[in-house]
């Protein structure tokens, strides 16, 4: 039965012609799915669903989405993000048998005091303990992951962070799109941590980022900072992170506006 796919000429041009109207003749599509962006069922008989081809330097991953959450494209990811993805997949299907949670990074935007000068940031905190890649056991080694890629160590918030190259904020009509990383080896760069949606920031926030050119980055273990709905309460759980020890930062370059 044919499916309501869509498939975009990016991902058609990486798959082929062939395996493509496999899909859109319903041979090699799922009826039911899990949404790649937003994680609910979606059912590509009676939505529209979008093809996401995602790829990495050694495996490609193909993906499907609501139409309403993301377009038909190709993402260019890390080959490690890539095998995490499929880690992700497996554990979804693996949950009845008890499988381990797949941490997924949380990220709130705020305005953050420092020197007396506002500057715009971003609190990136995971859902769980994250494993060193291809490691098996428990420990959480998010925070010694990110000093190695650069990020510092702090005790306190009293001044800005140094800026760490290669990583950018990506920002786009006024929206929050994506963290990027360095490629490998010197390619393109690829997202670290990339919305669901596009993330909507204050008009302070986004005045502060032009006028900065950059966005700090501050990043917790899981249950270190927690959903905070005021800047104010935001500020007292990042200095009491740091104070604990459990908080790295740096400053990234603006990409976009």
């Amino acid at each position: 039965m044919p499916r309501m796919l869509d498939v975009s000429d990016a991902v058609r041009a990486e798959i082929g012609d062939e395996e493509a109207d496999r899909l859109l003749t319903g041979e090699n599509a799922p009826g039911s799915y899990d949404c790649t962006s937003c994680r609910t069922p979606g059912d590509s008989e009676q939505e529209r669903t979008s093809t996401v081809l995602f790829v990495g330097e050694e495996t490609a991953v193909l993906a499907f989405a609501h139409a309403t959450c993301l377009p038909s494209q190709v993402v260019q990811v890390t080959e490690e993000q890539l095998q995490g993805a499929v880690r992700s997949i497996t554990a979804d299907e693996d949950l009845a048998k008890g499988a381990p949670e797949q941490a997924v990074l949380g990220v709130t935007s705020g305005l953050v005091l420092i020197a007396g000068e506002l500057h715009p940031a971003l609190v990136v905190e995971p859902t769980a303990p994250i494993a060193r890649p291809g490691s098996s056991g428990v420990d959480d080694d998010f925070l010694p992951l990110l000093i190695e890629q650069g990020f510092t160590p702090l005790t306190e918030i009293a001044s800005v962070p140094s800026v760490l190259h290669g990583w950018s904020v990506l920002l786009a009509m006024g929206q929050l799109h994506a963290v990027l990383q360095p490629g490998a080896n010197g390619g393109q760069p690829v997202a670290w941590w990339q919305a669901h949606q596009p993330l909507q920031v204050t008009e302070g926030w986004r005045a502060a980022a032009n006028k900065h050119q950059q966005v700090l980055v501050f990043a917790a273990p899981v249950g270190s900072i927690g959903r905070q709905p005021r800047e104010d309460l935001l500020r007292d759980a990042l200095d009491k992170a740091a104070a604990n020890g459990k908080l790295v930062a740096a400053a990234l370059p603006l990409a976009g506006t």
